[in-house]
């Protein structure tokens, strides 16, 4: 009986303790949280809605499609399942975030921008998804990615002045492949290949 009064007495004493103690131990713990892991996946996500807005869709084909028709290698693709070559899948959006950004500011926002209609419009849409991928980071080994998009630059070098035309041929697939890698529900039969 005395020691169950002793407890009774104690106890708001040992709840003060593990809340002032023990809470704040077990909150800064250096042990993985289990969401840590989607932490990185959510970074790596844009909504659905992005894609879908017909307006940015029909400007972004429709300059593709004008691109395209000046376009004389049909040899060469720039956007394609080449890129995910040794690309875990988790990686995908973060890479298809650098090819937008090398698109946005070594092709549309060239000289090419006087060029065609609409393409401070879509280079602003795709600037605008790269800042809301801000916080989107590679897991792993970096390697492979960078491979791949130095490999995508350098054909866009080789090719010279039709290299920016092809990808801007490409903006159709690049919003396919880039709505694809980084919205949780990608489009059924995307990443159809053209020619």
């Amino acid at each position: 009986m005395a020691s169950l009064q002793t407890l009774s007495k104690s106890f708001p004493g040992w709840v003060f303790f593990c809340c002032c103690c023990c809470l704040p131990l077990l909150l800064t713990s250096s042990l993985p949280m289990k969401g840590a892991s989607t932490a990185h996946q959510a970074a790596c996500r844009l909504r659905k809605i992005n894609f879908q807005q017909p307006y940015i869709r029909n400007r972004t084909y429709t300059l593709a499609k004008m691109a395209s028709a000046s376009d004389k290698d049909t040899d060469n693709r720039l956007i394609g399942q080449q890129l995910y070559v040794n690309i875990r899948e988790n990686n995908r959006c973060y890479l298809m975030k650098r090819v937008v950004e090398f698109v946005v500011k070594d092709v549309l926002l060239t000289e090419v921008k006087n060029q065609y209609p609409y393409v401070e419009e879509v280079a602003q849409f795709l600037a605008s998804l790269t800042s809301e991928l801000s916080s989107c980071k590679f897991s792993g080994n970096r390697e492979h990615i960078e491979k791949n998009l130095a490999q995508m630059k350098n054909k866009v070098e080789q090719l010279g002045e039709n290299g920016k035309t092809k990808a801007i041929g490409e903006l159709d697939l690049l919003f396919d492949y880039m709505e694809n890698a980084c919205t949780d529900a990608p489009k059924k039969g995307g990443n159809k290949k053209k020619n």
